[in-house]
Order: C-alpha cells, then sequence, then structure tokens
C-alpha cells in the first residue's frame, strides 16, 4: 500500500470514526509477495501470495491477526456498532430456532435453539401413553471450553426411536465424531467413529445397525473428501472392524470418480438396499440391490440410473422405487418403477412437470408429500394412495425448510417460516390442516412494522430476475435510503428464499431496506436457472445482480452512494465479480467467508470436487471458465473500489481462509478509492455452520455497522 493510498484510507476511516479512535487503529499488514507462475494452455498466471495456502508458513498466522486487529479496531470504533449489537442480541435471543424434526416409533426427536440458548440442541418427546415432558438427549454446549467450542452437525434416529446417531465437531470444523445414544436411558455407547463429516447413517428396521459414510483422506488437504468409502456399523461392536461395502475400485461393475461419494440408503419394510454416488452436482448415479447381500457384503448391484438421468431425490416404499427427475423436464417430474428391477424405460409418470420446481420426496401412511417451488416461495403437495393429487393451503407464503414423515403415520411434520414469520413446526394432518404444533414458543418480537415485496428486475438478455425487499413501514423512496442486497447463485440452490429476517431487522430499524436478489445458477425456477448461471454461463449470476441494483436505484429505493451487496460462500464469486465490474454501483461489499481464488481449488480440501460446477483446470474450457469468476486474479491496480469487509473462519472446511486473506491483501494494494478494505477473521470459526448464536450475533453487528458507515457516514 503506497504512502499516498494510505493517507486517503485514512481520511475515509475518519468520515465514520472519530480522529481519536482512528489515531489507534492498527494498520493493516503488508502482505509478503512472492511471486508464483502457472501456466496453463499457454498463458501465464502470477500469482502474488501462493505462500498462503499454507498455513504452516510462519507469516501466515501473524497475518491474520493483524488483518483481524486491523478490522478490530475500524469495526468497535463505529459509533452504531454497539446499538446494533444490542439489538441483534435481543432479537436472536428471543427467538427459538427449529433445525430438524423426525418422528421415529413413539418419539419425536426434534433439533432447536431455544430462546437464549447459545447453540442448537437435540431434544425428544415421548408421545401416546408414554406423553411427557421433552427431554434434552444432545446439549453441546456442555461440552465447551473457554478456548474452544463444540456442535452438533447431524443426527438419525433409528426406525423405532430407541437408538440415535449424532455428530459432533469442535470449532465450526465440521469434522465430526459419531456417537451413538441409547435414547431411553441417555447413556452414549462407547463406540466412536471419526470422519464421518457426511456419514448420513441409514439404519436397519430393528434398529440393530446402519450404514454410513466415511472420509478417507486427511484432513486439511485437497484428498480430505476424495475416495469416500460406505461400510456398516453393527451396534455393539469395534468400529475399527466396520466391513467395507463401498468403495473405488472394490466392485468392477460399480465405477465411479474419486470426488464422488458412496451412501447405502434403506427404508423402512424394503428388502431392497440403493447405492447412491453423489458430488457437488444435484443428480446422483443409483444401484440397488438385495438388502440381505448388502449386509453380507455380496451385493450385486443392478444400475438404476446415471448422472446423465437427472435424479435429484428418491423414494423407496416396498418394491416402489419413486424418482424425481429433470431430464427433458427442467423443474422436475415423479416416475415410479420397481426397486427390485429397476427401468428407467419403462418407469411409469405418476406427478407430471409443470410450473413447480419439484425439490423433494417425503412418505407417509396416506401417501407421498411433495415440496416444490415458484421462484422460491415453498408449495407442498400430497399425491395419495388414491393417485390423486393435492396442493396444502399453507398458513402463510414461506419457506419449507423440512417436509418430515413416518411411513406408519399420516401427514408430515414441517419446519416452515417467511420473511417476517419466525421459524416453527408445523403439522399436516391427513385432513390436509396445517396446525402450529407449539413446540417451538412465538417470539415477543413485533414484526407489525416491517413490510416486504417481491418485485422483478430485467437483465441485459430479457430475463426476469426476482428479487425480495424488507424495510419498515412509512419509509420514503427518495433514492437516499441505505440498502444491503444479497445474492448467491450457484449449485441450483435456491438460498435466499423467504426466511425470518431476524437479525436483519436491527438493520432494517436504521432506515436500511435489506433485499434478496435470486439470481440465475440458483435453482428458483429449476434446472434451466441452474445452467444458464453455470460454467461457461457464470457471468449471468453478477450480471443478474447488477442488473436488480440498477433497477432498485431506478425506482428510488436507493443510490450508489448508499447501496451495499453481500454474500457468503460461493456467493463470494458473485460479490468479486460484481464490484469490479461496476465498482461505481456500490458504497460497500460484504463478502461472508467468499470463494474468491477458483483457479487454486486445487489447494483446499473442498476443491477437486468442486470441478462439475465451476470446470476442470486440466481442460481448457474448464481454465476459461475458472479464470471468469476468479476476482483475486482479476483485481486492477488502480481501480476505484467501493468499501469493502471480507471474513474467514480459520477451521472452514468448505472455503480455505487463503480465498479471503488473498484477496484482502490483494485489494487493499490496488484499491485508488482510499475506502477501507478489511478481513475480519474468527479463529473459533469454521464456514459458519458451527457458529454459536454469540458469533453470529457479533459478526451481523459488524457487518451492520460498516455497512452504515460506508452508505450513511454514520
Amino acid at each position: 500500500m503506497t504512502k499516498a493510498v494510505r493517507l486517503m484510507y485514512g481520511a475515509v476511516l475518519a468520515l465514520s470514526v472519530s480522529a481519536a479512535f482512528a489515531a489507534d487503529i492498527p494498520s493493516a499488514p503488508v502482505a509478503r509477495v512472492e511471486p508464483v507462475t502457472d501456466t496453463y494452455f499457454g498463458e501465464a498466471v502470477v500469482d502474488r501470495y501462493r505462500w498462503m495456502e499454507n498455513d504452516k508458513d510462519p507469516d501466515w498466522l501473524p497475518y491474520l491477526k493483524q488483518q483481524n486487529a486491523h478490522a478490530r479496531g475500524l469495526l468497535d470504533a463505529l459509533p452504531k456498532r454497539d446499538v446494533l449489537l444490542t439489538r441483534i442480541q435481543q432479537l436472536s435471543g428471543d427467538v427459538a430456532t427449529p433445525a430438524r424434526i423426525q418422528k421415529a416409533g413413539a418419539r419425536l426427536f426434534y433439533q432447536q435453539r431455544p430462546a437464549g440458548a447459545n447453540n442448537f440442541k437435540l431434544f425428544v418427546r415421548e408421545l401416546g401413553k408414554n406423553s411427557g415432558k421433552d427431554r434434552v438427549l444432545v446439549d453441546p454446549t456442555k461440552l465447551d471450553t473457554k478456548t474452544s467450542h463444540v456442535s452438533l452437525d447431524w443426527w438419525q434416529a433409528s426406525p423405532d426411536g430407541s437408538k440415535l446417531a449424532y455428530g459432533l465437531s469442535k470449532d465450526g470444523s465440521e469434522d465430526s465424531v459419531l456417537h451413538i445414544m441409547d435414547v431411553r436411558t441417555g447413556v452414549i455407547l462407547k463406540e466412536r467413529i471419526a470422519d464421518t463429516q457426511g456419514a448420513d447413517p441409514n439404519w436397519l428396521d430393528d434398529s440393530s445397525g446402519f450404514f454410513y459414510n466415511q472420509l478417507t483422506g486427511k484432513n486439511n488437504t485437497p484428498e480430505r473428501y476424495l475416495d469416500a468409502v460406505a461400510r456398516f456399523h453393527k451396534l455393539g461392536t469395534d468400529p475399527a472392524k466396520d466391513p467395507l461395502l463401498m468403495k473405488r475400485g472394490l466392485d468392477p461393475a460399480v465405477k465411479y470418480e474419486k470426488i464422488q461419494a458412496p451412501y447405502i440408503a434403506t427404508a423402512l419394510h424394503s428388502n431392497t438396499a440403493l447405492l447412491i454416488l453423489s458430488d457437488v452436482r444435484p443428480e446422483k448415479r443409483i444401484y440397488a440391490a438385495p438388502l440381505r447381500d448388502v449386509i453380507k457384503g455380496k451385493a450385486k448391484w443392478q444400475v438404476v440410473a446415471d448422472f446423465a438421468d437427472e435424479i435429484t431425490n428418491l423414494d423407496l416404499d416396498g418394491d416402489n422405487l419413486y424418482l424425481l427427475s429433470t431430464k427433458d423436464h427442467p423443474r422436475g417430474r415423479l416416475l415410479k418403477t420397481s426397486a427390485s428391477a429397476p427401468s428407467l424405460a419403462k418407469a411409469t409418470e405418476v406427478v407430471p412437470e409443470s410450473k413447480l420446481v419439484l425439490q423433494g420426496i417425503t412418505r407417509a401412511k396416506d401417501g407421498l408429500y411433495l415440496r416444490a417451488m415458484d421462484g422460491g416461495p415453498s408449495t407442498l403437495q400430497r399425491l395419495g394412495n388414491d393417485g390423486k393429487l393435492t396442493t396444502i393451503a399453507l398458513p402463510f407464503e414461506g419457506t419449507l425448510r423440512a417436509v418430515e414423515a413416518d411411513p406408519a403415520a399420516a401427514g408430515v411434520l414441517t419446519v416452515l417460516t417467511g420473511w417476517l414469520e419466525p421459524a416453527g413446526i408445523w403439522s399436516v394432518g391427513a385432513d390436509g390442516k396445517v396446525v402450529d404444533t407449539g413446540i417451538t414458543p412465538k417470539p415477543a418480537i413485533d414484526t407489525s412494522a416491517y413490510t416486504t415485496e417481491r418485485r422483478y428486475a430485467t437483465a441485459k438478455d430479457g430475463t426476469q430476475i426476482p428479487y425480495s425487499l424488507i424495510y419498515k413501514k412509512g419509509l420514503k423512496m427518495d433514492g437516499k435510503n441505505p440498502a444491503f442486497i444479497s445474492a448467491y447463485g450457484s449449485y441450483g440452490s435456491a438460498a435466499y428464499t423467504p426466511s425470518f429476517a431476524g437479525r436483519t431487522l436491527a438493520l432494517a430499524d436504521q432506515g436500511a431496506i435489506v433485499g434478496y436478489a435470486n439470481v440465475r445458477g440458483g435453482g428458483e425456477f429449476g434446472r434451466q436457472w441452474h445452467r444458464a448461471g453455470q460454467l461457461e454461463n457464470k457471468p449471468n449470476t453478477w450480471r443478474d445482480l447488477i442488473a436488480v441494483c440498477e433497477d432498485i436505484n431506478a425506482k428510488g429505493y436507493t443510490s450508489p452512494q448508499h447501496l451495499a451487496i453481500g454474500g457468503r460462500s460461493a456467493g463470494g464469486i458473485t460479490m468479486g465479480r460484481a464490484l469490479e465490474e461496476r465498482p461505481d454501483l456500490f458504497a460497500a461489499v460484504v463478502s461472508g467467508v467468499g470463494w474468491h481464488n477458483p483457479l487454486r481449488y486445487v489447494a483446499e480440501q473442498n476443491g477437486y470436487g468442486e470441478e462439475p460446477e465451476w470446470g476442470a483446470i486440466a481442460d481448457p474450457a474448464g481454465f476459461k471458465a475458472l479464470k471468469s469468476i476468479d476476482s483475486y486474479q482479476l483485481v486492477e491496480d488502480g481501480a476505484r473500489y467501493p468499501a469493502i469487509m471480507l471474513t474467514t473462519g480459520v477451521t472452514d472446511p468448505r472455503v480455505a481462509p487463503f480465498h479471503p486473506a488473498k484477496m484482502a491483501a490483494r485489494l487493499q494494494t490496488a484499491t485508488a478509492s482510499g475506502k477501507p478494505v478489511i478481513l475480519r477473521v474468527d479463529f473459533d470459526a469454521g464456514h459458519g455452520m458451527g457458529s454459536t448464536r454469540a458469533q453470529q450475533d457479533v459478526e451481523a453487528a459488524d457487518t451492520y455497522a460498516f455497512i452504515l458507515s460506508q452508505t450513511t457516514g454514520k
């Protein structure tokens, strides 16, 4: 960073931070430059900060600590931060947040963060004759220390509800260790199984054991998620002796790549087991075999579907195998075939494609329940045992985060939320009535002062891009309102569908407009919407965000000097490329644990598995696509970039910390605007999945204070 830039940088800080405080803010570190040149298909690419990929480098942790000290010095001195944090803590503390539910036998299991609690806990409720008070089964906060916290990553009860398999990890790392509990007594069995981040246990009907997925690659290396295996664990036995049922190369009839993980799936009262090969794509490769042969390790797997058949979801009911396919039907249709003699060519279409995007299937005693959406908001349908398809009327427009059923009971349980409706656990009866179970208490938060609206922006190619806005009623649309628009647009995931505003109401209280853009690359309108923002089409993603921002400016909601954008994870591509193409359009940009250096996916543990979404660097077309989304490599010296806050968690297993670290170093030396570029580091967190409420509160306060300082000067 040149002396002139440092002087401008300090001047901008002084606009938001008093001179006394500004003088005490530690300077951002000047990162060591050691250029490394790679040549791809005759094109040289220089990486100035390759050394940051080595977390054992002696300069690495000092660099992160100095960056964070600089960020903390700025953020802690912002006048709005403490007010925001107090309001955010009140908002998050008043809300009980459900995450997942499961009915198994005469027990109802649910994961929920109680009001005021710092992390999620797992509860069980006895049903029927034994109905009584809810019990806490797993409370990870009891395992916390002064320097570390533990999170519940996943769980699955056995079919009769007598046993529970669950994964715990430290510091948001998602590096799960599998535990097993006897539910009646609460006793934790002695078995422990490491490397089970994506275990997805599938129990036998008699609850005597389960199939699971296990990682084999060394932690924190590019091989971490490669060549995962499928095993079977019988309760009471030594996990070290769990039989290996599937690994790459084990069965000549089942060929797949190292990036695909094998899962063995079972279903209650079915004699068939399914082998599911999965990677980052929504589609799966599926095989079937008799369950008894699979347990013995003698399965002769039959092909059900390949990736090209575009099966994205399935359900097994005895010998009936239901498959959700998007092949030639991008919004999805439901097919039925025999599990013991599967044939897609002879499969029966039981639910045709419609305007709705089919997302998932859940089987109950009274039929199949289909979770769907239309551009974002959810729809619930039931395919009855009589073959009749009906739509269930939901109590409000929102998002079905989960739809769970017991095949032996009618109806389903759902987790439902809306922009201004906190998430709750609702039951759907055989009569189609949707009732709040009361498991999640209603918060004291009054949302009547806020309003929402859904609008569309026109992209350059004419495509209509939906977006949602939340703000306080009576706000004057004079172009002077601060606004914060978030976007994602990857993996075919509908990332920003209606979900309780919660902490963001603190930002709205400050007169800001909070918005979410459903850009291409997501799945809001099905497989075509995903493909339109994938691989070589990825520029549509950030240009859709630009179109949304131009639209809200044109309509007087805000203007460039008051506009901020944000995104997380793969949303870092969207943020990075939008700020580079249109630095004039934004006052501030926030990239949360963002992916900024895709050309170096080969150096991170989550890298190779990403190739189907972004392209393979060993392929000329893949290299071209990856280079086009690499915002770190596309930073330009002397550009007048907006104010930028990047965040990272040191234990992040999904986006290596070198991505935001490199991006921060590059932007700090390149920008000529004098506006701050800061890197906020959490040394007790990863990608955010395992972060505590307190951690999320502080990050939100930092983010909103930074945005307001740059969009309002306060």
